[in-house]
């Protein structure tokens, strides 16, 4: 790392009396991990001499090689908003390496720097812009979560209706503190339900921003003394969280996604990876939707995208093009949910449409009408598909999948599948509340 880097981080820490640093990653399946050192040990940190046991993180590798290093991206350095026991503590994001300092192959961010670095090669910049949606439920007298709301708000609704403003508010202050141009926050559809965006910026930038974001909101969540979720469907019968992603790609002479002389004003390059990224969404729904519960969520009736169609305009459909032309051309793909793994959910989403472009890939005609009130033949008539319906099927899907594994590599994708393998054989050999309801008393 440069010097002069290595000298501004210090002197900052100097100036704004940090007495540490949390040296922040994502293990495979997208917990956000950290080692904190005294400030002292930041000259060590800044030249990735800080080690930790692999082993001991879901997915890395085993017990019998497990020092690896942590290498902190000095432009992700950025000071918390908080005190923690009266004092300042700092965060770099890290990339991790083995002991010789070669890239791990397990490391999320990394997989996704090298998504971009092909999309660089094509002359292109990924830039994604997420809408993480979450519930604010209250904890018991011990502390613990429940799934008790605090408020019966709806969509967009204001005090006193929507009781979670303040800490809502508190949030969006911080995250803006943090370095967020925060663009909307409001009370979603379901009550307890909330929403806070912020503004697009390359996919890399994006992912870490997503995984400090959810962080923070769990972190602010707890000063108010209730629990941020980001659980895609927690309760029965109200919407889930989703987590859509705006998509587009910059070249030399702008957006990419936008030509001002074509039908609607989008380009061939925005058809191509629109196409790419329809053709293999089965392929990677384990990744953007990583969790049995996920699944809960993808339903028809909540305005969750089950079909893989596109549209202009409806909501009804796995991506939609937003009105918005020029520089704000883009895609809106509408099925991850915020328990992804962001590295891995941007790598794969990318990549397919990166796979589109390459194979000059033509979409299917747009579907403008409401996809949950067609019939399965009408369906399939206009050669509509669905989404995987349940975590094995996806599983199943990604196994087959070219291009998850050429583009997560043999390390990530097979410590997934085992780990979600895991995650579904203890979720369907269980006997839930809603057996002992329906068949104990009737048989």
């Amino acid at each position: 790392m440069n010097q002069n880097i290595k000298d501004r981080l210090q002197q900052e820490c100097r100036d704004q009396s940090i007495a540490f640093v949390k040296l922040q990653f994502t293990d495979i399946m997208g917990a956000t991990k950290n080692v904190t050192i005294p400030v002292e040990q930041l000259p060590k940190a800044l030249d990735g001499d800080i080690a930790f046991d692999g082993g001991s993180i879901e997915g890395f590798v085993r017990i019998q090689e497990s020092d690896m290093l942590l290498k902190p991206d000095p432009e992700t350095f950025v000071v918390f908003p908080w005190l923690t026991n009266g004092m300042k503590t700092a965060r770099l994001m890290c990339d991790i390496t083995w002991p010789d300092g070669t890239p791990f192959d397990g490391c999320p961010r990394t997989i996704l720097k090298r998504v971009l670095g092909r999309a660089e090669e094509m002359g292109y910049v990924p830039n994604a812009g997420p809408e993480p949606e979450f519930f604010l439920f209250k904890r018991d007298q011990d502390g613990r979560p429940t799934i008790e709301g605090h408020d019966h708000a709806g969509y967009f609704d204001l005090p006193p209706l929507d009781r979670g403003e303040a800490a809502r508010e508190d949030m969006v202050r911080k995250l803006s503190d943090m370095g967020f141009e925060v663009e909307a926050a409001h009370h979603e559809v379901a009550p307890a339900q909330h929403e806070i965006d912020f503004k697009y910026a390359d996919a890399v930038t994006t992912a870490d921003r997503i995984a400090t974001f959810r962080f923070v909101v769990r972190t602010v969540a707890l000063q108010h003394n209730l629990h941020a979720t980001f659980m895609p469907k927690p309760k029965f019968g109200i919407p889930g969280s989703g987590m859509h992603v705006h998509l587009s790609l910059f070249d030399s002479e702008g957006n990419a996604f936008f030509d001002e002389n074509a039908e609607d004003s989008l380009s061939d390059t925005c058809y191509s990876f629109l196409a790419g990224v329809m053709r293999n969404c089965r392929e990677f729904t384990a990744i953007t939707n990583p969790l049995v519960n996920s699944y809960k969520r993808l339903v028809p009736g909540f305005e969750a995208p089950v079909y893989i169609a596109w549209s202009r305009g409806n909501r009804s459909p796995l991506i939609r093009v937003p009105a918005r032309r020029g520089v704000g051309t883009r895609l809106e793909v509408r099925s991850p949910d915020p328990a992804c793994n962001p590295y891995l959910a941007l790598a794969v989403i990318i990549s397919a449409g990166l796979d589109g472009i390459d194979e000059a890939l033509k979409p299917s005609e747009p579907v403008d009408d409401n996809i949950y009130e067609m019939g399965l033949e009408e369906r399939r008539e206009r050669g509509i598909d669905s989404l995987p319906g349940t975590l094995a099927e996806a599983l199943s899907e990604m196994r087959e999948s070219d291009l998850v594994r050429r583009v997560l590599g043999d390390h990530i994708v097979d410590r997934f599948l085992a780990a979600k393998q895991i995650e579904w054989d203890d979720y369907r050999t269980k006997v839930h509340q809603w057996e002992l309801d329906r068949y104990l008393g009737a048989y």
